[in-house]
């Protein structure tokens, strides 16, 4: 349809919101600001939605709010009949208000409704679906986007995110509906009146925490640690559960990032609320070399990744990547549930394609079965779900992605902060009462196993000409696929998109047995890596390092090497 149709039927229509109103109005005659916001639609997908909060199909609002809904109801009724679903929100712009109406079409639509008082973290919504014995739930989030963004993540039956197939169905639902007659909406207080729209009591958000605290490896391995811990919330989601949880373990010494405590959706100081990012963790730092804590726990504003930093051997804060924390999880939980004796027999650990290879050495070692699985959480969710179903669930033991998001326990289907930040702690503790810093732990890790280096670079095509550009980048390379990359020969090709594998050393070809994913990896000599993978959720490509050195400067080097090559592979000066 012309864009500028479409914006004068939202001038026409949309006037139940004053800063979409007063929007439109500023944009009026100017063509260039009207297209960006008109020119395509959000695409609901297996991440739900995504984008800059504002007027018009290709911003978050609550009309695109409203018809997304109004698409999963009809999808809920089609295959359920009513049905209900559980719905949370974060601290990000209008989050509370986007929970609501997506509860008012729900309840329009005689679908039971449970909603959270408060901000919740996003693995508790998970939880909730479970909980309640949903068929689907939502949660108002963007993650750790910038400020400006809002989303809205779709949850099936599972506690998953939702499938491919699924996705499908209500995407497919929300393209046959007109958002300003087509939805259904209920009375907000007469919905909650008839039942309709319930309130989740405190009592699920305790038993919640219950299931958190029986993830504990070691119990009890807190109290007398004297472990002092630094944390910040990020002004999200994570306060209240992370500190309560921590408490109930026996950390006492835990001091908050005043200016990053309360929930506040505009992220005044870290426009970038990621934890794998520097500047994000910096409040801490400073307030860390104040305090002098073991470490430095950060979570993202959905509360459901989880960034550290611990005291490195100078006194100064060493920040530790995802895949580090991961390493450092895996071996903690494998060998203490070994010493234990609560490991299971054949325990299974998951980890995505993207997330380091050091893993594959720690299973070999602990007889653990491992599995690789593609870029995004809900596929570790759907490793429990499998071994669920054969009546395995026991046999999974820890399940983590790069980008600092980890899960041990299946009471929910998403990664967790709130049990990640519980288990760093008590590890933290562990190896304090036998006399090492996690900084220790680390570096003996890789002095054991080999230096596993890995980086990701993420580069950005924002607006419409930015995705067309990345879509061009990857027909590039798979037209064009490298021999060598940085003067390393490339051994290995794995294309999930056309979803083969190509030895290049035997000529030998094979299928990829998962899901379609538009993701391309090059597997180099000396066991080194790229893969280029274009975000799910947000306008970037984003590469993903592997360097093995001899130490930790060589494989260091050869990691800055690589960055440089990946840029010219991607055509970015």
């Amino acid at each position: 349809m012309d864009f500028i149709k479409l914006y004068n039927e939202w001038l026409e229509n949309a006037t139940e919101d004053a800063d979409l109103i007063a929007e439109l109005e500023s944009i009026k005659g100017n063509e260039e600001e009207i297209h960006e916001r008109f020119y395509k639609a959000l695409t609901f997908g297996t991440a739900g939605l995504r984008g800059v909060i504002g007027a018009g199909t290709n911003r978050m609002n609550i009309y695109v709010v409203r018809q997304a809904t109004q698409g999963l109801a009809n999808y809920i009724i089609q295959k359920y009949g009513k049905g209900s679903v559980a719905i949370s929100h974060d601290s990000r712009i209008k989050a509370d208000l986007f929970m609501l109406e997506a509860a008012r079409v729900l309840a329009g639509n005689g679908i039971k409704v449970y909603i959270t008082s408060e901000l919740q973290p996003t693995p508790v919504l998970s939880y909730l679906v479970r909980y309640f014995k949903c068929q689907a739930g939502i949660m108002v989030t963007a993650s750790h986007n910038p400020a400006k963004y809002n989303g809205y993540k779709a949850y099936g039956e599972d506690g998953c995110q939702m499938t491919d197939v699924a996705a499908g169905i209500v995407y497919d639902e929300i393209c046959k509906l007109d958002m300003f007659k087509d939805v259904k909406i209920a009375d907000l207080d007469e919905a909650v009146k008839s039942g309709l729209i319930e309130y989740v009591s405190d009592d699920v958000y305790d038993s919640y925490l219950e299931k958190v605290m029986e993830q504990q490896v070691n119990p009890g391995v807190c109290e007398g640690a004297g472990l002092k811990v630094v944390y910040t919330p990020l002004n999200g989601t994570g306060n209240k559960l992370v500190r309560k949880v921590l408490k109930k373990i026996g950390v006492e010494e835990i001091t908050v990032v005043p200016e990053q405590e309360l929930p506040d959706g505009n992220f005044t100081t870290c426009p970038y609320p990621n934890p794998e990012i520097k500047e994000a963790l910096q409040k801490g730092i400073e307030l860390c070399e104040k305090v002098q804590p073991d470490l430095l726990l950060a979570t993202d504003p959905d509360a459901d990744r989880v960034g550290i930093a611990v005291k490195d051997y100078d006194g100064s804060y060493r920040l530790i990547s995802g895949n580090e924390d991961g390493i450092m999880l895996t071996d903690y939980i494998l060998s203490s549930r070994k010493a234990n004796g609560t490991l299971p027999e054949k325990p299974v650990l998951v980890k995505t394609i993207v997330t380091t290879k050091l893993i594959n050495k720690l299973c070999e070692k602990y007889g653990c079965e491992l599995k690789n699985v593609l870029t995004g959480f809900k596929y570790i969710g759907e490793v429990i779900l499998n071994l669920e179903k054969k009546g395995e669930e026991d046999r999974y033991v820890f399940g983590f992605e790069e980008s600092y998001g980890y899960l041990a326990g299946t009471y929910v289907r998403d990664k967790d902060a709130v049990v990640a930040s519980m288990l760093v702690c008590e590890m933290a503790a562990f190896y304090k009462k036998h006399g090492k810093s996690l900084a220790q732990v680390i570096d003996s890790l890789y002095e054991e196993y080999g230096y596993y280096l890995n980086h990701t670079s993420a580069f950005e095509f924002d607006g419409a000409a930015g995705m067309e550009k990345m879509n061009n980048i990857m027909a590039e390379i798979r037209e064009n696929i490298p021999t060598e990359i940085d003067g390393k020969k490339v051994v290995k090709v794995s294309d999930y998109l056309l979803k083969y594998e190509l030895d290049t050393v035997t000529g030998e070809k094979t299928a990829i047995d998962l899901p379609t994913s538009n993701v391309i990896s090059f597997g180099l000599e000396g066991d080194n890596g790229v893969i280029i993978r274009p975000s799910g959720t947000e306008p970037k490509i984003k590469a993903y390092i592997t360097a093995v050195g001899k130490d930790f400067n060589d494989a260091e080097s050869i990691k800055d090497s690589l960055v440089d090559a990946s840029k010219k592979l991607l055509g970015i000066e």
